[in-house]
């Protein structure tokens, strides 16, 4: 059987071999004796039925084989080294892998802030970040493909099994781009103005159900996009219009790329929470720990929904 001869300490041997250039050089280097040395390498040529040298020179040169072995081996002895740091660490409380379901309305650069700071601590865990929208925010997390859902439109948790805390609240505003055909409308703009028009709207990312809607009216003619950056380059660039988070579009507005139109509709502020399952028999892990411990901090939930940037 092959699987014998692929040990940590026999891919050590092939590359003690090609970095000395003779089995005689690499004896002398690991400090065994040259027919030793000679007997298990060709024990390891038998056992995978390859030349894994070429012998016709002086210089032990490795063949394709040999490269391929050495290669790969040598891939396979550094995420031996990581399984083993990482099996080291989790054994300390970290997870081995944390997915974060943010939706898409949260500042991105602030998640990456927060992603660069947990890396800083240099924990085994493996992080992932879903973009979520709308119901499916939420749903990532109840489906347990998440472990924290940032950005939740969350009313109320839709069992005990998930725990929640107020985000803050995000306010939204009309913009359409400035040849777009709303751009010169008098305000207050209505309903029965905006009905010709075509909306922008981002995907619910939500897998099972229909998924909602968010200040979309009945027969209008709507272009899907699956994230609110789509939506904004959709506006800027007049395919549509629609309600964009303040600190996305305020910027746009005063570089004259986006119109802000005053709506008769009371002004939008989406309430948002983060949300986590609970922990059963065991402790919270240390990866959901350190999330949560950013994410009561003011500043933090402030930067993640962009407010103080308006301008």
């Amino acid at each position: 059987m092959p699987r014998p001869a692929l040990t940590t300490e026999s891919i050590a041997l092939v590359g003690a071999v090609h970095r000395c250039g003779s089995m005689a050089a690499a004896a002398r280097e690991l400090g065994v004796v040259p027919s030793a040395l000679t007997y298990r390498i060709r024990q390891m040529e038998d056992d995978l039925d390859v030349l894994l040298f070429d012998r016709s020179s002086r210089r032990a040169r490795l063949t394709d084989a040999g490269q391929e072995l050495l290669r790969e081996g040598n891939r396979l002895l550094i995420e031996l080294d990581a399984v083993a740091n990482r099996v080291k660490r989790v054994a300390t409380g970290w997870e081995p892998r944390f997915t974060l379901a943010v939706d898409s309305v949260i500042a991105r650069a602030t998640v990456m802030e927060l992603c660069e700071s947990f890396f800083a601590q240099t924990p085994p865990t493996r992080l992932k970040i879903r973009e979520e929208a709308l119901s499916g925010t939420l749903e990532a997390l109840t489906s347990g493909q998440a472990d924290l859902a940032i950005g939740v439109a969350l009313e109320q948790a839709p069992d005990k099994t998930v725990q929640s805390r107020p985000l803050g609240g995000m306010r939204f505003i009309y913009a359409v781009a400035p040849h777009h055909p709303l751009a010169q409308a008098p305000e207050p703009v209505t309903d029965a103005m905006l009905m010709p028009h075509r909306a922008v709207a981002v995907a619910d990312s939500v897998q099972r159900g229909d998924g909602v809607s968010s200040g979309l009216l009945g027969g209008q003619d709507i272009f899907t996009v699956p994230g609110m950056q789509e939506k904004l380059e959709a506006q800027l660039r007049g395919i549509g219009g629609g309600f964009l988070p303040e600190y996305l579009a305020r910027p746009h507005v005063a570089a004259g790329r986006l119109v802000e139109k005053r709506m008769q509709r009371p002004t939008r502020v989406v309430a948002l929470s983060y949300a986590w399952r609970r922990a059963g028999a065991g402790a919270v892990g240390r990866a959901l720990r350190w999330w949560l411990e950013q994410l009561d901090s003011p500043a933090t939930r402030d930067a993640l929904l962009a407010t103080g940037r308006r301008g």
